[in-house]
């Protein structure tokens, strides 16, 4: 366990006024320094862990309740004192003030998770997740992010590590009875069980984008020419009037962003401009503008009214290669049931945005694409950031530099060096092995009092 004679203090709780404020404390002195400033029926010096004491704060300033953690059953790992006192600035400040005086210094950003991390209270990757709670916009994303800190994709990541270490096992016996030129593992079958680890790995890397959707929202441009009613759908989806909506051509000039979650998912909707040559400069930039939310957009609803049933994105010149495109129809208020009864193409919905006709469809239709992501199926671990996914794909690259060297019949010493090398990868995603630039960078995204 990591020792660190600093013992350091912030208020957890966000700032402002409230019911209660928290003051954390943790290091080797942290219960000694809460004991100089806290006046109640016995010292916190005798406190078994775990233990509540009601007193006030020395100099009568505020009555509050202390509560005792002591090493190693702490958030920390360490000696922790957490004070609750009432939700004003001005007595947390002077609470702090008191900890600094006596020893303690005002704790760095994410630096008490850190230390969780450091003492081996949690790893590396259950430490992001703590940061993706915190942060975390979206009913589903609360979710994912509390399986990961259960230790879901460390389990996932451990087990694959394994695997990995009984096939290094085998390469390293044979290296062991080198000069009796003995066979211990046949290469066909060692071939095919980093081809398994590869295979798992990959499917691991497949899960960031779901991941990138589910933590940073899925980006959803409306698109179609000028005054079909993409503001209108862009009301009715928020149920309130963002846009402004007008019978002239070329109302919205730049991009309109709003969020909105929709079965428990953040979807960031665009609304962009009507899609049209122009000569005024300012309907130009902002059509140029709407053709860039298209190319950023995972999901595309492409609006067109009774007079234009016909068109496809295709007809604009844009590529729509692995997005989610839904036609929607706008105005079908307009038409008779018989005519509506003859649109049953899947991919095309008719609505009406002013009247709501239809707009359930289209909600069905979100539900299927986050469906489809496999935002829900919560037992699935997931790669939730960009470090995660590079260290899964250089791992990867080491496992396929280790077959060609065992269809080249090379030594076992460049087999297992392949594998050893993708094992660290597998160890720099739970922190096992990592350095202090990747720890700064992680934590510094943290809160203060985190």
């Amino acid at each position: 366990m990591l020792k660190n004679d600093e013992t350091i203090c912030a208020v957890i709780t966000p700032p402002g006024i409230g019911a209660i404020s928290v003051i954390r404390i943790s290091g080797s002195k942290a219960i000694a320094i809460s004991d100089k400033i806290f006046k109640g029926k016995s010292s916190l010096k005798k406190s078994p862990t775990h233990a509540i004491h009601y007193g006030y704060i020395s100099d009568n300033l505020d009555n509050v309740l202390v509560s005792v953690f002591r090493e190693p059953h702490s958030y920390t790992g360490e000696d922790s004192v957490e004070i609750s006192c009432h939700g004003n600035q001005i007595v947390t400040k002077k609470i702090l003030e008191s900890l600094r005086a006596n020893g303690a210094r005002l704790a760095e950003a994410g630096e008490f998770t850190k230390r969780a991390f450091l003492n081996g209270k949690i790893d590396l990757l259950q430490a992001e997740a703590v940061a993706e709670i915190i942060q975390s916009r979206s009913d589903i994303a609360v979710k994912r992010s509390k399986n990961q800190l259960d230790g879901f994709l460390s389990k996932k990541i451990t087990t694959i590590r394994d695997y990995l270490i009984e096939a290094i096992s085998l390469v390293e016996l044979e290296l062991d009875f080198a000069e009796e030129d003995l066979e211990f593992v046949d290469k066909t079958i060692l071939t095919e069980k980093v081809q398994n680890i590869i295979k798992l790995i990959n499917e691991l890397s497949s899960t960031f984008k779901s991941g990138r959707l589910i933590f940073e929202g899925i980006n959803l441009a409306i698109t179609g020419r000028p005054n079909v009613g993409k503001s209108s759908l862009l009301n009715r989806l928020l149920n309130d009037d963002r846009a402004i909506v007008s019978e002239t051509p070329g109302t919205t000039r730049d991009i309109i962003k709003e969020e909105i979650l929709i079965f428990g998912a953040l979807f960031r909707l665009f609304d962009t401009a009507g899609l049209r040559l122009s000569t005024d400069k300012i309907e130009e930039e902002g059509v140029k503008r709407a053709y860039q939310a298209i190319s950023k957009s995972d999901l595309v609803i492409h609006v067109t009214d009774i007079d234009n049933i016909s068109e496809k994105l295709e007809d604009f010149q844009i590529i729509t290669n692995n997005k989610t495109v839904i036609k929607v129809i706008n105005k079908c208020d307009l038409l008779t049931t018989d005519i509506l009864s003859q649109i049953k193409d899947k991919d095309i919905i008719p609505i009406s945005a002013l009247t709501g006709y239809g707009i359930d469809e289209l909600f069905k239709f979100f539900e299927e694409f986050i469906n489809s992501k496999g935002f829900y199926t919560e037992e699935t671990s997931l790669v939730t950031n960009i470090r995660q996914f590079n260290a899964l794909n250089e791992a990867s690259f080491s496992l396929k530099n280790a077959i060609e060297s065992i269809k080249d019949n090379r030594s076992g010493e460049f087999i297992a060096l392949d594998l050893r090398t993708a094992v660290n990868h597998l160890k720099e995603l739970t922190g096992e092995i990592t350095n202090d630039d990747i720890l700064n960078s992680i934590f510094s995204k943290f809160c203060i009092g985190k």
